[in-house]
């Protein structure tokens, strides 16, 4: 066989042993039987380790480096070889031992942190901690080159293109104009009828969320809704893309839920069908994706005009507890404001400002201006800052979130990112669709199709900032996302900047 019959042999055994390993994880989180663990795993050992042979094999390795020095190579099949030649060249710069060492620490990590959480222990997590970052440290050198040192090598991993620079451009503006107007913001005194503040039933939230997949065309011949404790979005083609959600008491929490899952799965099931079988396949990056997502979540399904068309049918599916609450009330509820100390939970408004929190830590851990041991202050520092509130523990502090002990440095900056680039989405496609006469007629389809057309069909084909510039006519641009939201609560509250 040539280099480009044996990378294609090898890319076909790849794709079964994922696709065979993800089903299982998928049956796992979703509804595999509690006492069949053992038996999944050692399925799971045996899959990864045939999976790992064919991704180390030298013919395939081979093939890869001669193909990325092949210039004939159509486009499309030259970007999945500089992907995939990208991916290998990064796992032979770390040494096999230190890796291995790092995914068993990081395999314990997890247990540790939800033990430290649970106990408000952050000093029992600390060890821990500072192994992870320790190694992280030292993955960095490995990984640097000539245009990426430091943090931006992490940052890379999740947003390709984007540095320290970028961010701090980015984050700077919201410092300015965002942090002052959403501290005013959070003064406003918003009451709410008491039926919003009751339980809703379970069953009746689960008819109307299947309601919901049909308004926005989430195509369930190629994608599943289920259950799980966390909500995600998980896919290996764009004819196999499964979401989840799960059901609170609160009724925001499903509703909004479901369709930020349905923003990801959509962009997955609209990518072109000819990269399912390539490394093309999916979304290009995690800023481009969480755009998506809060596009659907935030700008369509929190506007008035989305509750203008189916609050009639909300009402309808909880006749006794909507009675009396009026559609004004409700669209004010879904847009409520409030200084909250955990990020999962917080606002349209500030959940950008507590990412700029964590980001400001892992610049500083990273360019040697602080120690883990001194976390808690700076954490509790910076919310009183740019919230306006310091937490009393460290539960609802800096142990909130999982992605430290995951190893996840640089991945926190790409969710205010992708609120940002779904703000500029936005406004380009609104010179082309009336976006809010769409959503009126109950017709997402045709902002399916815009975003089909100008992000969603392409895969990893572009890379995130040309993909962005192709779409809306220009680089990246913040000011889009603070006047948007700016305008809205200006708005909703009855306030002025």
């Amino acid at each position: 066989m040539n280099h480009l019959e044996t990378y294609l042999a090898f890319r076909k055994k790849k794709q079964a042993y994922q696709y065979a390993m993800w089903l299982i994880s998928w049956d796992q989180e979703t509804e595999a039987p509690k006492n069949a663990i053992d038996y999944r795993s050692q399925q799971i050992e045996v899959l990864s380790t045939l999976a790992y042979e064919v991704e180390t094999d030298l013919s395939r390795i081979e093939a890869i480096d001669a193909l990325s020095q092949d210039q004939s190579l159509e486009d499309t099949l030259k970007r999945e070889i500089y992907l995939v030649k990208k991916e290998l060249d990064n796992i032979r710069k770390i040494p096999k031992k230190e890796f291995i060492e790092f995914q068993v620490l990081l395999s314990q990590a997890g247990q540790i942190w939800a033990e430290a959480r649970k106990n408000d222990d952050f000093e029992g997590f600390l060890p821990t901690l500072e192994k992870v970052i320790g190694f992280q440290k030292t993955m960095v050198k490995y990984l640097e080159t000539d245009t990426l040192k430091g943090y931006d090598v992490l940052l890379d991993m999740y947003e390709p293109g984007m540095k320290t620079k970028d961010y701090d451009q980015f984050f700077d503006t919201l410092r300015e104009k965002l942090v002052p107007f959403a501290k005013s913001a959070a003064k406003v005194k918003q009451t709410f009828p008491r039926a919003l503040k009751k339980p809703f039933d379970t069953e009746k939230q689960k008819a109307f969320n299947q309601y919901l997949t049909g308004v926005f065309n989430y195509n369930m011949d190629q994608g599943v809704l289920k259950e799980s404790a966390h909500p995600f979005t998980s896919g290996v083609a764009s004819v196999d893309t499964r979401i989840t959600t799960a059901y609170k008491p609160d009724l925001r929490s499903a509703i909004f839920s479901t369709i930020h899952e349905m923003g990801h799965a959509i962009y997955e099931q609209q990518v072109n069908p000819l990269y399912d079988e390539t490394e093309l396949k999916g979304g290009i990056s995690m800023g481009i994706h969480e755009s998506q997502s809060r596009l659907y979540e935030n700008m369509i399904a929190r506007s008035a005009s989305f509750w203008m068309t189916h609050y009639e049918k909300l009402q309808d599916t909880f006749k006794k507890e909507l009675k009396q609450v009026s559609l004004d009330d409700f669209i004010r509820y879904v847009n409520e404001v409030k200084l909250d100390f955990i990020r999962v939970e917080a606002d349209e408004l500030t959940y950008s400002l507590h990412i700029m929190v964590r980001y400001d830590i892992e610049k500083q851990l990273f360019n040697g201006k602080l120690k883990a041991k001194d976390l808690p202050k700076t954490w509790n520092k910076l919310y009183k800052s740019y919230l306006g509130i310091k937490p009393k523990t460290d539960q609802v502090g800096v142990l909130q979130d999982i992605h430290w002990s995951l190893g996840s440095f640089g991945y926190f900056p790409t969710y205010a990112l992708g609120s940002a680039i779904s703000a500029q989405l936005y406004h380009a496609m609104s010179k082309s669709i009336d976006i809010d006469q769409a959503i009126r007629q109950n017709e997402i389809v045709k902002i399916n199709e815009w975003l089909k057309t100008n992000i969603h069909q392409y895969g990893k084909l572009l890379e995130p900032k040309d993909l962005v510039f192709k779409a809306t006519g220009e680089a990246f641009n913040p000011n889009y996302y603070v006047d948007y939201l700016i305008k809205k609560y200006e708005h909703i509250l009855g306030i002025k900047a």
